[in-house]
């Protein structure tokens, strides 16, 4: 897979994309946490070193409604350890979007895949929703892909960009149904900062965004 240079220049995120901030009534600046920490259940710290001896964790099962799709395009490194980031990258955002349909701000399946600090902000995007009584509708693929390791490979930088075109919010209540604003640029990049903790599960540390700023 090709790679390349990650920017910590976007702000941080507490709102995500154009269907967080549509919740939120925030600008492009808006950010989200696509994190963890524990509200409860036990919380693995991220490893320093990586753990290549750690035996094969069982991961939680993350279920989607057919009335939200998340399609990833080119999930794919010919490199195992990328892959291994891709595949916990992709269950931490299908899990904070299964928090999210499912009313749970405390949700262990998205608590799984952040470190402790990750969570707080994670629950702090989720509430975003939650605390307005907002469901997520549609279709919102998940694409370009980019992963960066470390040199000791404990610790990655994921990117990948989301379009938000077809994708909107739902009122629980009132069922009503709102998508991006007009002239919004419905393209959202964004930077997870992930570390290997020691079951061998990439846990996100930080995630940042910027709207505008993919190209396919």
């Amino acid at each position: 897979m090709a790679r390349r240079a990650l920017t910590t220049t976007a702000a941080t995120l507490t709102a995500t994309a154009a269907l967080l901030l549509t919740a939120c009534g925030g600008g492009d600046s808006q950010s989200d946490g696509i994190n963890r920490a524990d509200s409860g259940s036990s919380s693995p710290s991220v490893s320093a070193s990586p753990s290549s001896a750690a035996p094969e964790v069982k991961r939680p099962v993350i279920k989607l409604p057919s009335s939200f799709q998340l399609p990833f395009e080119s999930w794919t490194s010919s490199d195992p350890v990328e892959q291994a980031v891709l595949n916990d990258g992709k269950e931490q955002l299908r899990a904070g979007y299964e928090a999210i349909i499912e009313n749970d701000p405390d949700s262990k399946n998205r608590a799984f895949y952040d470190t402790k600090t990750g969570f707080l902000q994670s629950q702090r995007w989720i509430r975003t929703y939650t605390d307005k009584n907002l469901t997520v509708i549609g279709k919102l693929p998940v694409f370009d892909p980019k992963v960066t390791l470390a040199k000791d490979k404990a610790a990655a930088s994921l990117s990948y960009c989301t379009d938000e075109s077809k994708a909107s919010t739902k009122n629980r209540k009132t069922g009503e149904v709102k998508g991006n604003p007009s002239g919004t640029d419905p393209e959202v990049l964004y930077v997870i900062s992930m570390g290997k903790n020691n079951q061998g599960v990439w846990q996100a540390v930080s995630a940042h965004s910027e709207r505008g700023s993919c190209a396919r």
